[in-house]
């Protein structure tokens, strides 16, 4: 037989956390990543797929840790003398939700007291991940890394972000599309200036817009007629300070907003596995996701410092 146990909030230090708003587990680990603090590496890298944990961290000079819980696997070990976590994350923005505060979370809030501790801890948060170009003029299997990222999903709104993410791309962008009232609101995010002049050398550049879903958030129609057809043709005409938006992806602009909210660094670099405007698409795109890999930890092996 179970016994209930009850938890009152009565008393408590209005600074303090709730234990439904951060659930430990019994064992002193975050509730979903299964994490305890002290397991995050100051650089984690994101990617969608679990599989892809180990493609990346194969490459590690020394494994620390493997834990895993669903979708969500983190190897954490180090390249040279950096420590790094490689965590999968799933598909979209509402695991980016989930992961980024946990991460956060992990990091920034003492599990004893459940206040935020005083001094803050700046993570170094990089997606590797694929994408859909959007413009002909990209090639299929580019690398293209995301200087802002535009979300049509929502997610962002359920925040307070009045004035402290990118509002005039976010606002010009709505006007240029017409953007339907029935859609959620898009908002704007922009990717870590650090990370970008760190990392990103020689990659093509533009802003990457980020849905809800694969199908109809991306303008696809397989068997159910799309409600706003040319939205596509609308979005690829777009162009804010002479940038275009070149991908769709499922998760970059929750990714770069939390992570501003939250004071972190972010950045997305992704293989562009289809060209929707030339009808392309790479069925052996996975050597592409290696490539890029081997890329990334080159240069990241080869980064003198992280913030």
């Amino acid at each position: 037989m179970c016994k209930a146990i009850l938890i009152t909030f009565a008393g408590m230090n209005p600074t303090t956390y709730k234990f439904t708003d951060l659930i430990i587990n019994p064992n002193g680990s975050i509730y979903h990543l299964h994490l305890k603090p002290g397991q995050v590496a100051p650089t984690v890298i994101l990617v969608g797929d679990p599989a892809r944990v180990g493609v990346i961290s194969r490459h590690f000079d020394r494994m620390e840790s493997r834990i895993r819980n669903r979708e969500l696997l983190s190897h954490t070990g180090y390249l040279g003398n950096k420590r790094v976590t490689v965590l999968s994350t799933g598909m979209g923005t509402d695991n980016i939700d989930i992961v980024v505060h946990e991460l956060d979370a992990l990091v920034n809030i003492d599990f004893r007291t459940r206040t935020r501790k005083k001094e803050h801890t700046r993570l170094s948060v990089i997606r590797i991940g694929t994408s859909g170009a959007i413009q002909p003029e990209v090639p299929l299997n580019a690398f293209v890394l995301s200087e802002y990222a535009i979300g049509i999903d929502g997610l962002l709104n359920y925040y307070d972000h009045h004035h402290r993410l990118e509002e005039e791309l976010a606002d010009t962008f709505r006007e240029h599309i017409g953007w339907p009232k029935q859609l959620p609101l898009p908002y704007a995010a922009k990717g870590s200036d650090f990370l970008t002049s760190s990392l990103g050398d020689g990659l093509l550049r533009g802003i990457t817009l980020t849905a809800q879903g694969f199908y109809g958030p991306q303008g696809r129609s397989v068997r159910i007629p799309l409600a706003f057809p040319d939205l596509n043709e609308r979005i690829a005409s777009f162009a804010y300070k002479g940038k275009k938006i070149i991908n769709y992806e499922m998760e970059t602009a929750a990714l770069y907003g939390l992570c501003t909210l939250l004071g972190h660094e972010a950045l997305t670099i992704c293989v562009a596995i289809a060209n929707r405007a030339t009808n392309q698409f790479d069925p052996e795109y996975q050597r592409m996701v290696r490539n890029l890999v081997e890329l990334f930890v080159e240069r990241l092996r080869n980064l003198q410092e992280l913030p």
